[in-house]
């Protein structure tokens, strides 16, 4: 590859990155804020319904994207008729889901013996045919690394939905004002998406295209269904066995943990299987590139979800209320797969980016089968038991995954080991001499703010005297973009 082709795409990840990461920060504020907002207007019971829906919502979304976006980055030619083709399967997949959904909603409450979960469902999943409209338009979108397009959607329809939830909750609608604004967050985001499209559906539908993708997508479509099984299978169990007020306290946990994990993870899936599948013919490069990848990833992943978790109760009840002070033990243990949860991002990435769907598929049902298991032999043992073993668990599968891509790359365990144990050893040192040297303050928000100064200013030094790579590669590109201002 060209000098020129090298700084081209150089500049079309760091440009990506750049606009991933402050679409990140912006969309977490924004749900900070309206999180927030909702659960001082609400309590743990109100989020316990919306809650034992996730899994439902998570296969749904599965079955409707059918592995396109993918397949799609990955073609090297995509044309008029591909796009048409998986645009009208989506939007007839989509309301077949729905009407499906819609039969099974009395089984559905049934099975959780919660009655309001009847209508409550029936309206929940209206979403999977808003956004069966969009898979299309997010594929284009996605294969042109329109990372800015796609952050101005997400911040958009994160305001819109979030003062209409608010609104909704402000007047005693509680869950129905949760679903509404999942409903209005997808609406938006879908007409922002088409408005960046320069691409359109026609009504001349020739399904041919879908053959050769679904060659290469109906194992990520098996694969994405078990790995949202593997991520929203604990609302599932503790909805069955466990109480409302339960299921809403790990909701409110998963909602913090998702966004501080995100701040990384959405990064990752928004870059990495582009540009992977840009170098995917030259194995060595292919290796240098995941490995500068993955070293970033951990340099950020790991502090992250490191001081959330040191600060996580302090966190909660400054900004909940002491009323939501279990969701704050909660966010704590999940906390220690969100660090790791990047990098098996990392992984899964390259897989799709090599073709190497099989394997994906097939390590990820393995994976989620064994959790299932694992979490259905432990419930009587209570949340926390499940919760750590869940996170343990899938943070040594990723050795895993790590011994799956070495037939492609030659990445070995000792390379993958050096990747990250530096940024984790750092990441625990300055965590806990701040947790130590803050231990008997008494004023939760003096806490907050003392253990986040102290972590993050000790991981910076510390990784200035380790001399990580990583630190002044981002120290410069900030002020040259800043110069270049």
């Amino acid at each position: 590859m060209s000098s020129k082709a090298t700084d081209t795409l150089k500049n079309a990840v760091a440009k990506s990155f750049l606009w991933g990461g402050l679409s990140n920060v912006v969309c977490q504020l924004l749900s900070v804020f309206f999180g927030v907002y909702l659960a001082r207007l609400l309590g743990p019971e109100d989020y316990g319904p919306v809650g034992m829906l996730a899994i439902f919502n998570a296969i749904a979304s599965s079955l409707q994207d059918s592995g396109f976006v993918s397949a799609i980055a990955n073609r090297k030619k995509v044309g008029h008729d591909d796009y048409n083709a998986v645009f009208w399967f989506s939007v007839i997949t989509s309301l077949v889901i729905y009407a499906l959904l819609y039969a099974a909603a009395p089984l559905i409450a049934g099975f959780f013996n919660q009655p309001v979960l009847l209508w409550l469902a029936r309206f929940n999943f209206l979403a999977f045919v808003l956004n069966g409209f969009g898979v299309a338009a997010s594929a284009y979108l996605f294969r042109e690394l329109k990372v800015k397009q796609r952050s101005i959607a997400s911040v958009l329809a994160l305001l819109v939905s979030g003062v209409a939830g608010i609104l909704l909750a402000m007047n005693g609608y509680s869950y129905w004002g949760i679903s509404a604004q999942a409903i209005i967050y997808t609406l938006v985001r879908l007409v922002v998406y088409w408005y960046y499209t320069p691409w359109h559906p026609s009504f001349t539908v020739r399904f041919y295209p879908l053959r050769y993708l679904f060659a290469f997508s109906h194992k990520l479509l098996i694969t994405n269904i078990f790995q949202r099984i593997n991520w929203n299978v604990f609302s599932f169990i503790l909805g069955k066995f466990y109480s409302r007020a339960d299921v809403g306290n790990y909701s409110k946990a998963a909602d913090w943990f998702r966004m501080g994990s995100d701040m990384v993870n959405v990064v990752v899936n928004t870059v990495a299987q582009p540009v992977l599948a840009r170098v995917v013919e030259d194995n060595e490069r292919q290796l240098r590139v995941f490995r500068k990848m993955m070293r970033f990833t951990a340099f950020v992943s790991f502090p992250l979800l490191a001081w959330l978790s040191l600060v996580s109760h302090e966190l909660i009840v400054v900004v909940l209320t002491d009323k939501w002070e279990e969701s704050s033990r909660i966010l704590q243990i999940m906390c220690l797969w969100g660090a790791f949860m990047p990098i098996q991002s990392m992984f899964t990435n390259l897989l799709v980016s090599r073709g190497r769907t099989d394997s994906f598929m097939w390590c990820t049902i393995v994976q989620g089968s064994l959790v299932l298991a694992m979490l259905l032999a432990m419930h009587p043992l209570g949340i926390k038991p499940m919760l750590v073993a869940y996170c343990l668990f899938n943070i040594a599968w990723l050795f895993v995954w790590c011994v799956l891509v070495r037939r492609d790359i030659e990445l070995t365990i000792r390379m993958f080991l050096m990747d990250f144990v530096p940024f984790l050893l750092v990441t625990l040192v300055s965590a806990g001499i701040a947790g130590y040297l803050t231990r008997d303050i008494g004023n939760y928000v003096l806490l907050l703010v003392l253990r986040l100064s102290i972590a993050s200013v000790l991981y910076i030094i510390l990784s200035y005297l380790c001399r990580f790579e990583e630190l002044r590669e981002a120290v410069e590109y900030i002020f040259r973009r800043k110069k270049r201002d």
